[in-house]
């Protein structure tokens, strides 16, 4: 680890309003320390913070006590606590996917003037829980709650291109590839191809499969372990809406899934 220089005064002012924000400062940089280190002594962690070791001492003693950090036995040095997992585990249920995607679902609806659908994976099919209407939209229906065929939608292949290959056999076995119209794929060679090219391309496109006479690309919306829990859709009649065709669309709606996945806690790679 690296060193910070020398080790500064120790004079025991961290009471008072300045010292209690350096105390919040200095307790946040050893629990960066660990996070990053994964363990560390007191004299590590004191040279690398450039503090007195009794300084790190109190301010061990103070986190230990509450659980976010905790003495191992590898001669004394300190590791996260669960309490850290306790703090942390509060958030995912907090992050709700409709109530994060809902401005991006609207921007893009009103940026392209389509039908913009959120989806999720339940009971082995592709659920709209989410819809944001845009102006040229021909037909008013509405697809939230619809359960969608995975293989036959853009927004199910996204979904299946990103589950464990015995999970998507168990899935695929399950409902079979039933045609819904004469183009949608029922070959599962043909759809095993498609789905490892929405992987890459991070994006996958249905023309006419799941209804005649309408498009739909689709990207996944990450949740904060990197899992795919969602995918975002846009819609539109085939004879004006070919998505890969459209300027910036595929871009904007790439961008819009991170958006919602960053909202998620997800971190950019």
């Amino acid at each position: 680890m690296a060193s910070n220089n020398h080790p500064e005064p120790d004079a025991d002012a961290e009471s008072g309003p300045s010292g209690g924000v350096q105390s919040v400062e200095r307790a946040l940089a050893v629990l960066e320390i660990l996070a990053r280190e994964g363990q560390a002594g007191v004299s590590e962690i004191a040279e690398e913070m450039g503090i007195h070791k009794s300084t790190v001492s109190r301010l061990m003693g103070s986190l230990v006590s509450r659980d976010m950090v905790q003495q191992n036995n590898d001669r004394g040095k300190y590791q996260l606590g669960f309490g850290i997992l306790r703090l942390a585990s509060v958030i995912p249920g907090r992050l709700s996917l409709v109530h994060e995607a809902r401005p991006v679902l609207e921007g893009l609806a009103a940026e392209f003037k389509e039908t913009v659908n959120l989806a999720v994976l339940r009971s082995n099919y592709a659920v709209n829980v989410d819809q944001a209407m845009g102006p040229s939209t021909l037909a008013t229906y509405d697809w939230v709650g619809s359960l969608t065929p995975l293989h036959a939608t853009s927004s199910g292949k996204i979904l299946l291109a990103a589950l464990a290959t015995d999970e998507r056999d168990r899935i695929l076995k399950e409902t079979g590839l039933p045609a819904r119209t004469s183009r949608t794929i029922t070959n599962r060679q043909e759809l095993d191809r498609q789905l490892l090219e929405a992987g890459s391309k991070g994006y996958a496109v249905v023309r006419e499969e799941f209804e005649i006479g309408l498009n739909a690309i689709a990207v996944p919306v990450h949740n904060h372990q990197g899992n795919v829990v969602g995918s975002i859709s846009i819609s539109g009649p085939a004879f004006r809406f070919d998505p890969e065709k459209i300027p910036g669309l595929v871009e904007a709606l790439r961008e819009a899934g991170l958006q919602i996945s960053a909202n998620m806690g997800y971190a950019r790679r």
